[in-house]
């Protein structure tokens, strides 16, 4: 039995030798968060995140949930569009949603079912780690701030950036994106 807590110290020696050799950057590390253990604002401006990231990209691969998620931090930090991520998600512009779910009332009045499922999760969870770890991540959509299905046409004037998935993004001369802006 007393061989056992020597092994033991031998184990954690050798690690701890081992980590100071290789170069680990700590900042580059993700921080984890759990939903429920944010206070309730921060809860409150990752649901409408996650709202967003669903209803526009729940069947959209990871870069373009992410792009959806990129797209709403860019346009906050522009100032153009809204105080918070909410503001930003719900903006009205002479009357139309600048993300048509929200003006659809048939998409709307399903978020508290759409909430409990496993997929609605998932995308919260990523929302909780991009508003955390904004900074770590490389911005998929390189600065856009508009979007749109690739089946929709709207005639825009944007510099076209890139296509993820089922949506063309845009970048518009007139959203300058401040970097040291916060989100949250």
């Amino acid at each position: 039995m007393k061989s056992k807590p020597i092994l033991l110290s031998m184990v954690f020696s050798t690690v701890i030798i081992f980590l100071s050799l290789v170069n680990v950057n700590l900042y580059n590390l993700p921080f984890k968060a759990r939903f429920e253990a944010l206070d309730k604002e921060t809860q409150k401006q990752i649901t409408c995140l996650a709202d967003n990231m669903y209803f526009e990209a729940a069947n959209e691969p990871l870069d373009g949930k992410k792009a959806v998620a990129f797209v709403t931090i860019n346009r906050l930090r522009t100032g153009n569009y809204g105080n918070d991520i909410c503001g930003v998600v719900y903006q009205k512009t002479g009357g139309t949603c600048q993300f048509s779910w929200y003006c659809d009332k048939n998409i709307a009045d399903r978020r508290l079912t759409v909430r409990a499922s496993s997929l609605y999760n998932e995308i919260r969870e990523l929302a909780v780690n991009m508003v955390i770890n904004f900074e770590r991540y490389d911005d998929v959509t390189s600065g856009s701030t508009y979007y749109h299905a690739d089946y929709v046409h709207p005639g825009w004037k944007l510099e076209r950036v890139d296509q993820i998935g089922r949506h063309i993004f845009y970048r518009s001369s007139k959203d300058e994106i401040d970097r040291n802006k916060g989100i949250i």
